[in-house]
């Protein structure tokens, strides 16, 4: 019998940390309960998952992930200019303050405040991780054939 390894077909339960490139870790399942995912189900950015083909239980890998592969580079078209008249007036603005918008489509979009002045409110709707080389550091807990 062959050994069971990620690949099509496989549901996938590991441990993950998220690292950026000056080593400042964003997320992490190390200490915790670990994630379980299909493979190629859409939930995990590709330049993720081919990272994971052929490993087995019990693998560790450390690898990096470059924006491309990723969540691509900062769009400056998804920078938008508000009018400050557009927020309540007691909402209480900060740098790095994350508002729901509604969309066209009235999907939920989120935005990073990226600056306010008395007149206007710059915000942000790239990923919070565009632009930058993603570095993984995983460990295969489990896999299972769907």
């Amino acid at each position: 019998m062959t050994e069971l390894v990620v690949g099509p077909d496989t549901r996938i339960t590991l441990h993950f940390a998220l690292s950026l490139e000056d080593g400042r870790e964003v997320d992490s399942t190390f200490g915790k309960s670990p994630a379980t995912f299909e493979y190629g189900d859409g939930n995990l950015l590709p330049g993720f998952e081919k990272h994971l083909l052929g490993l087995g239980v019990g693998a560790s890998e450390t690898f990096t992930v470059p924006p491309e592969d990723a969540f691509g580079q900062p769009n400056p078209a998804n920078v938008q200019r508000f009018p400050r008249g557009d927020f309540a007036e007691d909402m209480e603005l900060a740098e790095g303050l994350v508002i729901s918008f509604a969309d066209a489509a009235r999907a939920e979009l989120p935005g990073v405040v990226k600056s306010f002045s008395d007149d206007e409110v710059v915000v942000d709707f790239n990923h919070p991780l565009a632009g930058h080389t993603l570095k993984f550091k995983v460990e295969v807990v489990d896999l299972q054939v769907r």
